[in-house]
Formats: structure tokens, C-alpha cells, sequence
């Protein structure tokens, strides 16, 4: 990754963004990264994955069908070993 001052960002802005079409740019000031200028490939691939991230809902916050839905899955048969885990403690 390249590193540049935001003065020198700033002055050759159009050098720069051909630049981050093909690696990502830290912009910094006072020798310490402010941020980062990316392409919009790399930014929607970004987006994407924040998208993939753990998500969590409490019970209370379902549908009771939601819950029946959720008792009522099974495992693949491929991971029934696992079932023996469970039953040691």
C-alpha cells in the first residue's frame, strides 16, 4: 500500500486516483493515516462483506413463527458426530 501526504494527495489528486485502481492509498497527516482512497471495485467488495457479518436477533424480537421455524431445522446427517459432543456433559 502506498502512503502519501494529504498536501501531495491534494496537489495531484488526479495522479492518485489512477493510482487506487490498482492498490489502495493511506492519506496522512503528520505521518499518522487519516484515510484510505480506494477504487470502487475494492469499496463495493468492502460493502459486501460487512454485509456477510455476523448478525444476531434476540428472541424476544420474533415471530412466533420465526421460533417454530428455527426448532423445527435439523443438521445435515454429515454432522450427526456432533450430536455425540453434546450428550458428554
Amino acid at each position: 500500500m502506498r502512503e502519501v501526504p494529504a498536501t501531495e494527495f491534494t496537489r495531484n489528486f488526479g495522479q492518485y486516483r489512477e493510482i487506487a485502481q490498482r492498490e489502495p492509498i493511506a492519506v496522512t497527516s503528520h505521518g499518522r493515516a487519516t484515510g484510505y482512497f480506494i477504487s470502487t471495485v475494492e469499496y463495493e467488495a468492502l460493502q459486501r462483506l460487512k454485509g456477510f457479518g455476523r448478525r444476531s436477533r434476540a428472541v424476544a424480537d420474533m415471530t412466533g413463527d420465526e421460533i417454530e421455524q428455527m426448532a423445527a431445522g435439523r443438521m445435515s446427517p454429515e454432522h450427526d458426530h456432533l450430536n455425540s459432543l453434546l450428550d458428554q456433559e
